[in-house]
């Protein structure tokens, strides 16, 4: 079976499944929540651009197969 990372990498859920693992790492290890939170939007904001570079690569490339240049 064949996994296909540019989905799994783009998917909202993993990315909120990562971040509240991290989060609730923190707090188990005697983190305090502000840390916790602020890791957590990190996870988030990068999720949401790596999501957009691979889906604007994946644009780009769809368009270049159909001849298109920009």
């Amino acid at each position: 079976m064949k996994i296909n990372w540019k989905r799994k990498l783009t998917s909202r859920k993993l990315w909120v499944s990562v971040a509240g693992l991290v989060a609730g790492l923190i707090i188990a290890f005697g983190g305090n929540q502000d840390t916790a939170d602020k890791v957590s939007g990190s996870i988030m904001s990068t999720a949401a651009v790596v999501g957009y570079i691979i889906g604007e690569g994946l644009t780009d490339a769809a368009n270049k197969k159909d001849g298109e240049e920009e």
